[in-house]
């Protein structure tokens, strides 16, 4: 046999033992990047070449998109090399989109004009010690966060220059700029002496004007001037490792390795495809030199103003291509996909392509009932099963059975697919060459990849997993068709049901996951839940019902009928040696409850056959009351009291809270309990194939006659009304004449309506009470 080799750490200096997000600075995207990148052109202009422009977007210093290229900066191929960083400088600052908020929050507890915090004193002290508190978690830092900007937001009046700050805010009706309320009064009317001189209207205008725009320029300048000791209360932070407050404005733009951007070049040479990033970055650097051009010119302000404001827009859909409140002349003319949409939602980087990926080994197609398998079984379409496969090793104790499966190959089940010799480790495709002879050669060691079988351990699994009994193990069963197959009573933990759900088959690859997935994920380990011990897996719908009738007063059965009933208890495909005779099985039924002039069973006599085991001696006894007891327990006119005294069911009738989930006096439940999870799964299996028998034995047909009201239901009906109109006329008769007394915090009218109401649904209650009455017996039972 193989031996497994244990796995050892050599090194453990690089053990990861976490990882942080945090805002990249500029001096921190300059040492991991390789270039800069400042040339917006992707290609050189040589003729019938596509070689990157250097400098560019597609520099091969950043990486390698071709096969026929190599990296320039670590000389890999394109399958080895991991890409390459590059950046990009910007001429004027930009707002992060995704601390814009966070950008806002600092700004309201710092001075704009000497950048000191606005709190001073005790509760400053008292901020600074909760935040170097070291079991701060994520909820309670949000808070503390929340509660130190709602106290400076209170200060107006700086305490150290005196300056007064205004309420900062996201400016309305503009894309990512902030707004300050710093109203223009006379004071500040030297500073616009000369604007006012040349334009009449601007000094009937300035007085109105209560906020001003802070452009990234000035927030910049304000965060420079942070105090270091400040830091920790701003990003609500304590420790070493804290960034600057002025990295969340952008100043430097990393450029992403070319390998997660690549450029598709067209075989007929008509041009090339590229990815969104790619032309985001592209239409970054094409208006960063347009701002650089118009500064050297010394463009008006208005035009650097809108060209910067553009350059903001492009920054932040390179981040989320997904901004709202653009502009149309700013509105992208296709959907693009950026940075955040590649890693969230359900196909982005996390949930698509870590928590949640592709996986060999499994298989997913619509599923089936099949009161036939075991609680515990699934069934596999032999289609599903010459696909997915299980290493099993070759010993002398199974070598026959390999030699077997080795010349039935891949096309006939149970077969196998490939053989890896021990010895040589090569891999040989048992769909061709002479299966006869590499039989012959299997040696003791050697690996047969053969076909899912049945009793092998796999996981069945329904999306979405929301508790961990949303994937269990089973016992495969290879079956016929083309569906997965399970037993009904297996439903509850899957919240399944058959109008066309799919289901994902995932087949454990060693022994020991095997061992593992049938110990801890097996249903019969998962039968109760874990949010209240209540049994979560028992008989459900029909299963129900076929208990319900079968064990009525009423349900006498003859000699055949029962005989039929215990031949369905019968598992063909699990004979056991029974008295030395192999492939057969004995069932005792009990004696008749009446022998003259037919012998005839109760249908209760019926419930031991499902209660008892081959294995184990089961005396089960239990009194309880079902849902629609009534008074004097066994003598109950309902039959609603519930006796079972050593497996036999004495008296009562079974319904959802005796064999369905929920309730702890469940039978089954009693029976793992008392007698272990087989017992518990046998009895739900038993009940499975009996109640089916039953149910198609006892059909039922309803007909208009069966629902038409009787006369004494028409004088019932016609009696409610009367009465209850009756009161109805004298509640308006009181209000018109102001006797109606008002219900607190209603009005006279308000009143009236409750009290109408509140008659008419009694009428509605008695009225379904008084049909039930008179239906006959048989549709209640129905």
């Amino acid at each position: 046999m193989v031996k497994q080799e244990l796995f050892v750490d050599t090194d453990l200096a690089r053990r990861v033992v976490g990882v942080r997000f945090s805002t990249g600075d500029p001096e921190t995207i300059r040492k991991i990047a390789h270039i800069p990148i400042f040339n917006n052109k992707l290609y050189d202009d040589s003729a019938g070449k596509w070689s990157p422009a250097q400098y560019g977007p597609l520099d091969t210093r950043l990486g390698t998109f071709q096969k026929t290229l190599n990296c320039e900066t670590c000389k890999k191929n394109m399958t080895d090399c991991v890409g390459h960083y590059g950046f990009v400088d910007l001429e004027l600052p930009v707002f992060h989109v995704g601390f814009f908020r966070l950008t806002i929050q600092m700004l309201q507890c710092l001075c704009k004009n000497c950048s000191n915090f606005l709190i001073t004193g005790e509760k400053k002290e008292n901020f600074f010690r909760q935040v170097k508190n070291p079991n701060l978690d994520y909820l309670k830092r949000k808070g503390l966060h929340k509660k130190i900007v709602e106290t400076c937001k209170k200060v107006s009046l700086c305490p150290h220059c005196g300056f007064k700050n205004g309420v900062v805010k996201k400016a309305v009706g503009a894309v990512l700029k902030i707004a300050h309320g710093d109203p223009i009064d006379t004071s500040k009317g030297d500073e616009f002496a000369v604007c006012m001189s040349e334009n009449k209207d601007l000094a009937a205008t300035l007085p109105s004007i209560k906020f001003a725009l802070l452009d990234p320029m000035q927030v910049h300048n304000i965060l420079i001037k942070v105090k270091v000791q400040d830091y920790p209360l701003l990003l609500v932070r304590a420790g070493d490792n804290i960034h600057t407050p002025k990295d969340v404005i952008v100043t430097r733009v990393i450029v992403p390795p070319v390998c997660i951007r690549p450029s598709v070049i067209s075989d007929i040479k008509s041009g090339s495809t590229e990815d969104d990033l790619t032309m985001k970055l592209t239409e970054i650097m094409l208006i960063n030199d347009v701002i650089k051009k118009h500064i050297c010119d010394g463009a008006p302000m208005k035009l650097i103003s809108e060209t910067w404001d553009h350059l903001q827009v492009q920054c932040a859909l390179y981040i989320n291509s997904e901004l709202s409140g653009l502009p149309a002349e700013m509105q992208p003319k296709k959907v693009t996909r950026g940075f955040a949409q590649r890693l969230k939602g359900k196909h982005g980087r996390f949930r698509g392509n870590l928590s949640g990926k592709r996986v060999d080994f499994s298989g997913r197609t619509v599923i089936s009932p099949d009161p036939n398998l075991k609680i515990d079984q699934v069934g596999v379409p032999i289609h599903v099963a010459k696909i997915l496969t299980f290493p099993e090793i070759v010993t002398t104790t199974n070598i026959e059975k390999m030699k077997q499966l080795v010349r039935n190959g891949e096309s006939k089940h149970p077969g196998a697919n490939h053989l890896i010799e021990a010895k040589t480790g090569m891999k040989k495709f048992l769909k061709y060459g002479d299966r006869e002879k590499i039989a012959m050669n299997l040696r003791p060691g050697d690996i047969i990849e053969r076909h899912l079988d049945d009793d092998d351990v796999v996981l069945f699994n329904r999306q979405p997993s929301l508790h961990k009994i949303s994937i269990m193990s089973h016992r495969a069963k290879v079956v016929p068709g083309r569906t997965f197959r399970f037993n009904e009573c297996a439903c509850t933990p899957y919240n399944a049901d058959f109008d066309g759900d799919e289901m994902n088959l995932h087949l454990p690859q060693t022994y020991e996951a095997k061992a593992e997935a049938s110990t801890l994920m097996g249903v019969k380990y998962n039968l109760i839940t874990p949010r209240s011990g209540e049994p979560l897996i028992a008989a459900i719908q029909d299963f129900i019902t076929g208990a319900y009738l079968l064990t009525h007063k009423d349900t006498f059965l003859p000699r055949c009928e029962v005989q039929r009933f215990a031949a369905a208890l019968i598992d063909i495909t699990s004979f056991k040696n029974c008295n030395g005779r192999k492939g057969t099985k004995r069932i005792v039924i009990p004696p008749p409850a009446i022998r003259k002039p037919v012998e005839l069973w109760t249908g209760k006599q019926l419930i031991e056959l499902i209660i008892k085991d081959d294995q184990v001696d089961v005396k089960l006894n239990l009194r309880t009351k079902n849902k629609s007891y009534v008074k004097d327990e066994e003598f109950c006119p309902k039959d609603s009291f519930v006796v079972i005294r050593n497996s036999q069911l004495l008296c009562g009738v079974l319904d959802k809270s005796l064999v369905g989930s929920g309730s702890k006096s469940n039978i089954f439940y009693i029976l793992m309990r008392d007698f272990g999870e087989d017992v518990a799964i046998n009895a739900m299996w038993k009940l499975a194939r009996m109640a089916p028998v039953f149910l198609s034995n006892r059909g039922f047909s309803i007909g208009i006659g069966d629902v038409t009201p009787s006369k004494q239901l028409l004088e019932d009906k016609a009696k409610l009304l009367n009465e209850g109109y009756t009161k109805c006329d004298g509640f308006i008769r009181d209000l018109k004449e102001n006797k109606l007394k008002a219900q607190p915090g209603c009005t006279s009218f308000e009143t009236l309506e409750a009290l109408i109401l509140k008659e008419l649904s009694s009428i509605r209650d008695h009225a379904g009470q008084a049909c039930l009455r008179n239906l006959s017996k048989s549709l209640i039972k129905i």
